[in-house]
C-alpha cells in the first residue's frame, strides 16, 4: 500500500502522488479504449471530458512540486478524479465504469483523515445513486453493491492507515531510542579511547580467537621492539616464548602481578609489572593485559637494599669487636659492681644492635635469590625446637614477669629446615614478649593436622587493628601505636619469617581482635614429597592457642 503523505516532512509525498495518479490514468485510458471500441456509450462528450480531466490531473501530478505545498493540497487530486469518473459514468452508465471510483476513495482513506474519507465516500455514493435514479426504474441490486463496496473499502483503508501510522510511530520511537543509545555508546567509546590514549600504562585486549583487538600508545611505547628479549624478575633468566604475557593471554590464561624485564643489559631495559584478567563484552570473552613500568621503583628498592646492606656490613665488624671487649671486661674478677652494671647495660644494647644489624642483612639479601635452594629440608622434631626457643626466651620473659605456657606443645614432626624454623619461632616469641602486657601470659603450642604441622604463638597484649594486619608482614612496617611507644624493633622479623615459611611451602597468618591479644599461626609441610601420611587421628591445636 502507498505510504502516508500526511506529514509535511514526508520526502516521498511527490512520488506517491505520481504513482497513484498514473495508475488511475492507465486504468482509465484502458477503460476508455474499451468503451470506444464497443461503440456502446450514450454521451461521447461526457466520455471525452472525463478522460481529459483524468489526463489533466495526471499531468498536474507529474508537474507540480507537491513537497512544497501543504499536505492537504494533495487531496485535490483524488477529488478531481471523482469528478472525472462521474463524467465517465454519465457517458456509459451500464459499463461499470463507476468501479473506478474505488481508486480515489481508497487513496483518500489511506492517506487522509476520517472526515475527508467520509466526505469523499459519501459524495461518491450520492452521485452514484443520483445517476442510477435518473437512468433506471425501480430497485436494482447494483444500487446497493457499489455503495457497500465503497464503504467497506474506505473502512479498510482507514484501518490500514491507522495501523500503518501506529507502526510508524512505534518505529520512530524505537529509532529515537536506538539513536540515543548509539550516541551514548559513541560518547562512551570516545571517552574510553581518550582515557586509553592518555594513561601511562599499557593496555592490550586479546580476543577469544587469540587476535590482538586493542592496544594503546603506552603499550607500544613500553614494549617498543617486539623482538627484544624478555627476562624473569631476576633480570637475567630468559623468559621462554610460551611464558611471555602475550602467549599466555592467547592461551586464555589469567595472571596477577607478573614481573618481567624487557630488553637486554645496557639497552635501556624496563621492569614491567603485568596483569591479565578475563573480560566479557557483547557475549565474547577476551583477555585484557595491563602493563605498568616499575623500573624506577625497582631501581630505588635495589639502591636502598644495597645501601642498607653496605652500612650493615660496616657496622657488624665493630659491633663484634665491642662485644668481645665487653665480655673480657665483664670477666674481670675485681670489677666494681657499679661498673659491672654499666657494662651489662652496654652489652645488652650491643646485642640488640647486633641483632638488628643481622635482621637488616637478612632482609636486604637479594630478593630474587632462590631461598628454596638454601633450605636444608629434613624430618624435624618441632616440639623440641619450640622447647629450646622457649628456654632461650625465658630470661627476657622473666624480666617483664611474663609467663610462657607450654602445655600446648605436642609431639609434632615437619619436613623443614630446623635452623630456619627456629628463627621463625624466635621471632614470634620475641614479638609476643615485646607486646604482651607486663605480668601477662604467652601461649605456645604445636601439633600435626593432616599433612601439615601447625605452630601457634599467642599473647594477651593490646592486639592489632584490622587495617594494620594487612601490612604487618611488609618489610620495615611498624604500626603507629608501636612507633609512638618505647618498644624497639626494626619491622623486619615478621617479613623474614613469612619469607622463610613460604619458602617451605607453608604460610603464616595472624588472628587478632583489638584489646584481646594476637595469635600467629604457622603452617609447615608435615612430610616430604611422596611420603604417605599414616592413617591415624591427629590432635588439633587447642582453641585458646589459635
Amino acid at each position: 500500500m502507498v505510504p502516508d503523505i500526511r506529514s509535511p516532512r514526508d520526502p516521498s509525498r511527490e512520488r506517491t502522488v505520481i504513482l497513484n495518479q498514473l495508475l488511475l490514468g492507465l486504468v482509465t485510458l484502458f477503460a476508455g479504449v474499451l468503451v470506444l471500441l464497443s461503440d456502446d456509450y450514450e454521451d461521447p462528450v461526457a466520455l471525452v471530458i472525463g478522460i481529459g480531466i483524468v489526463f489533466a490531473a495526471s499531468a498536474c501530478a507529474v508537474v507540480v512540486r507537491w513537497d512544497r505545498l501543504p499536505p492537504n493540497a494533495v487531496a485535490l487530486v483524488p477529488i478531481v478524479d471523482v469528478v472525472a469518473l462521474t463524467f465517465l459514468q454519465i457517458a456509459h452508465p451500464s459499463g461499470g465504469l463507476g468501479l473506478l471510483w474505488l481508486f480515489p476513495v481508497l487513496w483518500v482513506a489511506v492517506m487522509f483523515s476520517v472526515f475527508l474519507t467520509v466526505a469523499v465516500a459519501g459524495a461518491v455514493i450520492i452521485i452514484y445513486w443520483t445517476l442510477l435514479f435518473l437512468t433506471t426504474e425501480g430497485f436494482e441490486i447494483r444500487g446497493a453493491m457499489l455503495p457497500l463496496t465503497v464503504v467497506g473499502l474506505a473502512s479498510f483503508g482507514q484501518f490500514l492507515s491507522r495501523r500503518s501510522l501506529g507502526q510508524r510511530t512505534l518505529l520512530a520511537r524505537q529509532s529515537r531510542t536506538l539513536q540515543g543509545a548509539f550516541e551514548r555508546a559513541r560518547s562512551q567509546e570516545a571517552l574510553v579511547s581518550e582515557v586509553l590514549q592518555t594513561v601511562d600504562f599499557g593496555v592490550m585486549r586479546v580476543g577469544h580467537d587469540g587476535r590482538v583487538a586493542v592496544t594503546n600508545p603506552a603499550h607500544t611505547r613500553l614494549y617498543g621492539d617486539q623482538n627484544a628479549p624478555l627476562f624473569r624478575a631476576d633480570g637475567v633468566t630468559p623468559l621462554p616464548p610460551d611464558e611471555r604475557p602475550l602467549a599466555r593471554a592467547r592461551r586464555g590464561e589469567t595472571f596477577e602481578g607478573v614481573e618481567i624485564w624487557h630488553g637486554g643489559l645496557g639497552s635501556g631495559r624496563r621492569a614491567l609489572h603485568v596483569t591479565a584478567r578475563r573480560v566479557r563484552a557483547d557475549g565474547n570473552s577476551g583477555i585484557v593485559v595491563v602493563s605498568r613500568d616499575v623500573t624506577a621503583e625497582r631501581t630505588a628498592l635495589r639502591a636502598r637494599d644495597d645501601l642498607v646492606a653496605s652500612v650493615s656490613h660496616e657496622l657488624r665488624t665493630p659491633l663484634t669487636s665491642i662485644m668481645g671487649y665487653l665480655d673480657l671486661a665483664l670477666d674481670a674478677p675485681d670489677l666494681p659492681s657499679s661498673a659491672r652494671r654499666d657494662l651489662e647495660v652496654a652489652e645488652r644494647n650491643t646485642q640488640r644492635l647486633l641483632a638488628l644489624v643481622s635482621d637488616i642483612l637478612s632482609a636486604s639479601a637479594d630478593p630474587d635469590a632462590d631461598l628454596d635452594a638454601r633450605l636444608r629440608l629434613t624430618p624435624i622434631d618441632v616440639a623440641a625446637i619450640l622447647r629450646q626457643a622457649v628456654e632461650a626466651a625465658v630470661p627476657r620473659a622473666d624480666a617483664r614477669h611474663i609467663v610462657i605456657d607450654v602445655e600446648g606443645i605436642e609431639p609434632t614432626t615437619a619436613h623443614a629446615d630446623a635452623a630456619r624454623v627456629r628463627q621463625v619461632v624466635d621471632n614470634l616469641l620475641s614479638n609476643a614478649i615485646k607486646y604482651a602486657y607486663h605480668e601477662g601470659r604467652i601461649w605456645i603450642g604445636c601439633t600435626n593436622e593432616g599433612d601439615h604441622a601447625i605452630i601457634a604463638v599467642r599473647d594477651d597484649g593490646p592486639g592489632i587493628a584490622p587495617a594494620e594486619q594487612e601490612q604487618l608482614f611488609e618489610r620495615f612496617y611498624r604500626a603507629d601505636a608501636v612507633r609512638r611507644s618505647s618498644t624497639h624493633g626494626s619491622g623486619l622479623g615478621l617479613a623474614i619469617s613469612r619469607d622463610i615459611v613460604r619458602a617451605h611451602g607453608g604460610d603464616i597468618r595472624v588472628q587478632s581482635v583489638p584489646g584481646e591479644g594476637a595469635t600467629f599461626v604457622v603452617t609447615l609441610p608435615a612430610r616430604g614429597p611422596g611420603v604417605v601420611a599414616p592413617e591415624e587421628p591427629h590432635t588439633r591445636v587447642p582453641e585458646e592457642q589459635r
